[in-house]
């Protein structure tokens, strides 16, 4: 059985290595926590990363390590109860996805090391005071990059010739409106005229699509948001229907039938963050390991919901994707 398979078989919220059979471990096995931000089903090929970099490290699940997974399936409100569980456990480190799910874990314990996978700018969310080096338990990856929402906006561009007036759907509890601040900045650099929409609760999912189908908007942009990610199905269904090309923050929504999306590679981060695990369990302090940008970026373009748009996918674009899906 494949590890994605076995995940998915424990559940929302379940406990993968349970906690008596580490007991009865004659070794000791430094226990990992992880928090998730959606489920087991929708983070597993990620978390394939994360274990193969673990075991080229020398970190074998059964023989020296161990690992409990919570899942917030979606629901940011689960955070502080799933950190504190994971925290009660004492885990030599914790690694979570996200800000609200970091900003739990940091709430839950002051003295566990916490490794976040991405965030995106983890001093305005009160995690850390400095990138270089960051105070206390937390460390972790960043998943901005230097002009990111513009790049975003000038591919949607290249994609629907002579667009000129673009939604964007974000949510304003999380870090969305620094991404909303960065694309209108983009926005009027590009001659196109931006229009917000809100969402941050799932209530808030069909009025957002009633506001932006009277927008009259020729396409759509969603910023990054771990609540959006998770309802990404929903969005790219209304999307399609409302046949809006749109831009997205992840590859993810260009899986579920998206038209686009550039974005870091979570695969890269993943492996990245399982560096950092290492280094915690040979003995490093977060302290020692400073908040790291995102190197490398992919381009994800779904050939097939461009068609179905009755667009045509620019040559140069499609050099520079690193996929086309059809």
């Amino acid at each position: 059985m494949q590890r994605r398979e076995f995940i998915t078989l424990l559940g929302s919220a379940a406990v993968v290595w349970p906690f008596t059979a580490r007991a009865q471990q004659t070794s000791k096995l430094s226990l990992i926590g992880y928090l998730g931000t959606s489920s087991p089903s929708l983070e597993g090929h990620v978390l394939d990363a994360f274990w193969q970099k673990l075991r080229e490290l020398g970190h074998v699940e059964g023989k020296n390590i161990a690992i409990e997974y919570r899942w917030a399936e979606g629901r940011d409100d689960r955070f502080p109860e799933l950190a504190a569980e994971l925290v009660r456990m004492k885990p030599d480190v914790i690694v979570t996805t996200g800000t609200p799910g970091t900003l739990a874990a940091k709430q839950a314990t002051s003295t566990i090391p916490i490794v976040f996978t991405s965030i995106g700018d983890p001093v305005s969310a009160g995690l850390v005071t400095s990138f270089a080096r960051p105070e206390g338990n937390v460390t972790g990856f960043s998943f901005t990059g230097p002009e990111l929402e513009g790049k975003r906006l000038q591919i949607l561009k290249d994609l629907v010739p002579g667009l000129f007036r673009v939604t964007a759907l974000w949510n304003p509890l999380s870090m969305g409106g620094e991404f909303y601040r960065q694309t209108q900045v983009a926005a009027t650099a590009l001659n196109v005229t931006l229009q917000p929409v809100e969402a941050s609760r799932i209530d808030d999912l069909e009025p957002a699509f009633a506001t932006i189908g009277r927008a009259g908007a020729h396409a759509l942009i969603v910023l990054a948001d771990s609540f959006l990610l998770s309802n990404r199905k929903q969005i790219v269904e209304f999307a399609a229907n409302r046949r809006l090309p749109a831009m997205y923050p992840y590859r993810e929504y260009v899986d579920a039938g998206g038209l686009s999306s550039y974005a870091p590679s979570k695969i890269d981060r993943l492996r990245r963050t399982a560096v950092y695990v290492d280094k915690i369990l040979r003995g490093a302090k977060p302290t020692d390991l400073p908040i790291e940008a995102p190197t490398i970026f992919e381009l994800v373009v779904n050939g097939k919901t461009a068609k179905e748009l009755g667009l045509s996918v620019p040559a140069t674009l499609l050099a520079r994707a690193d996929e086309v899906i059809e």
